[in-house]
């Protein structure tokens, strides 16, 4: 495969890489943002959430009680804190059995995320050219929410910024 036929979407977030990890694994319903572009149908999607483990499921929450809805994808390999890797599917099941694999790498600061979707070569060419672009697009934008999450929202990410050394903003500058 041609790198070409890779989607790739990258983020750096300012917690360690099992921190990152968890963030985006156990917290996916609490950043992942709703809207009618963002589910596979917007009617029914409730929430999103990850199942953990190998065989484990990506789901499109449509039932609040059961947590069932539509799967997204299933869990190939689960390496908390290193990686996952998912088939892919969606509503139109034009490209299911693409794969999607997410990497956790710690660096100064923090962990770059990397999200590359490949497998376009399972997918007729025309089709294959329209959809990875939309989900080039629609990935980087899944990744900014992530990150965005990870900075302002998680609960986690205090005891994660201390582990990569950041300082809190009240410490940062006194007068403050």
């Amino acid at each position: 495969m041609k790198p070409t036929d890779i989607v790739t979407a990258t983020v750096e977030v300012a917690v360690d890489p099992t921190t990152a990890f968890a963030i985006f694994t156990e917290e996916i319903g609490q950043w992942w943002r709703p809207g009618p572009i963002n589910w596979n149908d917007p009617r029914k999607a409730i929430g999103i959430r990850i199942e953990p483990g190998v065989d484990g499921r990506w789901i499109e929450v449509y039932d609040g009680v059961t947590g069932e809805g539509f799967e997204c994808g299933r869990i190939l390999v689960w390496e908390p804190g290193v990686r996952f890797i998912f088939l892919y599917r969606d509503a139109g099941h034009e490209i299911d059995d693409t794969e999607v694999e997410i990497r956790f790498e710690a660096i100064d600061g923090g962990t770059r995320v990397t999200l590359e979707h490949r497998g376009w070569d399972k997918v007729l060419p025309n089709l294959a050219s329209k959809r990875s672009e939309l989900k080039r697009w629609g990935w980087t934008n899944i990744l900014g929410w992530f990150s965005e999450w990870a900075f302002w929202g998680s609960p986690r990410r205090i005891r994660g910024s201390a582990v990569v050394g950041a300082v809190p903003h009240n410490e940062q500058d006194p007068k403050r």
